[in-house]
């Protein structure tokens, strides 16, 4: 049975009245699960609507209590993780253990949201002028909207975006992935089972088209978006016209520096973790390799070794290492890539466009690949392909490495491997990257830091997570006071004590 999926407004599921439903598929089997509904204009502005209805009571609501859901909130996640669990491998394709480190993440940031108490304090400064002191407050900011992909149904909404939107006393509406809808639609169940107020969540589903409104409507007043940095320019354009916050987290291309002086087995298999891990549908990946021509082709041996370790096969197999990816549409594009490689003159070091997973045949499975001798002109080498793909730059030196690596477009994450401290430094320093691993192949942040891309894989001022996140969904308010009271109350003070002088 083909289950139709609901959309939520003010707490409740419904039914949508679209002629249009979108296939949900089981990425290892190719057979489709489920269809979300591409709900209608209206549908999308009731979900505004109810949000708007909603916030003035959750942002009244005293940030204890709203403190207290985030911890019921992360209870219900940490018991049902094995069933959200399931639905991010079958749903998305990613091995058991990737679609549970999914769960964690967005725990972790629920966690950081729970800390409102202190995170959301303003600053006081007493007697600024004679008689005046000076209060800032942090306040909510009214109704947000996020828009996000496929490839973290879990951890984008209900970690970068939902919990610390919702903590600090907004409320939200989430255009959740049509591609993986089934998590976010059980999480936010979860969370109104916790005790979420009717209105201050609601789900919707629907194409560019209906989720365009959320970039227009008067009570929407911040955007949050993570996908193509193509799209990311128009939303980010478009909204801000309209005068809303935005943050947009765009594409990438990570790259990263191995050095002759580096342990190589090591940096290899961390190189083959970072790269095929969640299959290479991850914005911090690792897709291309800049190595030292004195280390270069034993680099690339240990990499296809160790590549050709890795088990494919369907994503909720406990053995299963590289599971499949999203859907048939996207395995097209990962394969005309490989295709686009080798034209471009790449050397194919490791193909894995013909992988067949016996029982699966159905199934959207890339094998992993690598490419070698990629030259800095190459597209293959340039442009983000999302998929199981790791591309080899070869380089003669620590300089002209860094220099390639930052004449990418795109500066998400880079890392480097090596023993010496002084190169170390000096790639942290120089790197254009916002989030850097030195020996570590995805230096992606713990929620108290920001998630915190440049160039054009990020567009606004105030990243997701840690105190940008904070200060992304609230809104400063300064009060200066002065107590004329204060001042006659010195004046009897002083006229009492001249008394007891006296006296004395």
């Amino acid at each position: 049975m083909v289950k139709r999926l609901r959309y939520c407004v003010n707490g409740e599921w419904k039914e949508s009245t679209t002629t249009t439903y979108m296939p949900v598929t089981n990425s290892s089997n190719g057979e489709v699960m489920a269809e979300a509904p591409c709900c209608t204009v209206e549908e999308v502005s009731s979900a505004v609507q109810a949000a708007a209805g909603a916030f003035p009571a959750w942002a009244g609501t005293p940030v204890t209590k709203r403190s207290r859901l985030m911890f019921d909130f992360r209870a219900k996640l940490e018991a049902h993780i094995e069933e959200l669990t399931l639905l991010v491998s079958m749903e998305l394709g990613k091995n058991l253990d990737e679609a549970r480190g999914d769960i964690i993440k967005a725990i972790e940031v629920v966690e950081l949201a729970s800390a409102v108490p202190v995170t959301m304090q303003g600053d006081s400064l007493m007697n600024v002028s004679e008689g005046f002191d000076t209060v800032m407050y942090r306040e909510p900011v009214g109704v947000f909207a996020g828009i996000v992909p496929f490839n973290f149904p879990a951890m984008i909404p209900f970690g970068w975006m939902i919990p610390l939107c919702v903590a600090t006393g907004n409320t939200f509406v989430l255009k959740a992935s049509s591609q993986t809808p089934q998590t976010a639609i059980r999480a936010l169940e979860l969370f109104y089972e916790a005790g979420l107020p009717k209105g201050v969540v609601s789900l919707v589903t629907c194409s560019r088209k209906e989720a365009g409104l959320l970039l227009e409507h008067p009570s929407v007043r911040g955007i949050s978006y993570v996908g193509s940095t193509s799209v990311g320019r128009h939303i980010y354009a478009t909204a801000a016209a309209h005068g809303k916050r935005v943050q947009v987290l765009g594409e990438a291309k990570n790259h990263g520096l191995v050095l002759r002086d580096a342990n190589l087995e090591m940096a290899a298999r961390t190189v083959i973790n970072s790269c095929f891990g969640c299959a290479g549908m991850r914005c911090m990946a690792l897709p291309v390799i800049v190595v030292e021509n004195k280390v270069a082709s034993e680099f690339v041996s240990l990499l296809v070794r160790f590549a050709k370790e890795r088990k494919v096969g369907c994503a909720y197999d406990p053995q299963t290492e590289l599971g499949p990816v999203v859907s048939a549409e996207h395995k097209k594009a990962v394969l005309d890539w490989i295709d686009i490689g080798v034209k471009e003159g790449a050397r194919l070091a490791l193909d894995g466009r013909n992988v067949v997973v016996p029982g699966f045949e159905g199934g959207f499975f890339v094998g992993p690949t690598i490419f070698d001798h990629v030259a800095p002109e190459m597209r293959v080498g340039n442009e983000e392909i999302f998929g199981p793909v790791v591309c080899v730059k070869r380089v003669d030196d620590f300089e002209e490495g860094l220099t390639l690596m930052n004449a990418s477009p795109y500066a998400n994450g880079s890392c480097i491997f090596t023993e010496s401290g002084m190169y170390a430094r000096e790639f942290s320093k120089r790197t254009n990257a916002g989030m850097v691993g030195i020996n570590v192949g995805i230096p992606v942040p713990i929620s108290v830091f920001p998630f915190s891309g440049h160039k054009n894989s990020f567009l606004g001022d105030l990243h997701v997570m840690g105190r940008d996140g904070l200060a992304f969904y609230t809104e400063a308010k300064s009060v200066t006071s002065r107590w004329f009271g204060a001042a006659r109350a010195r004046e009897k003070l002083s006229t009492w004590e001249g008394t007891i002088t006296r006296t004395k």
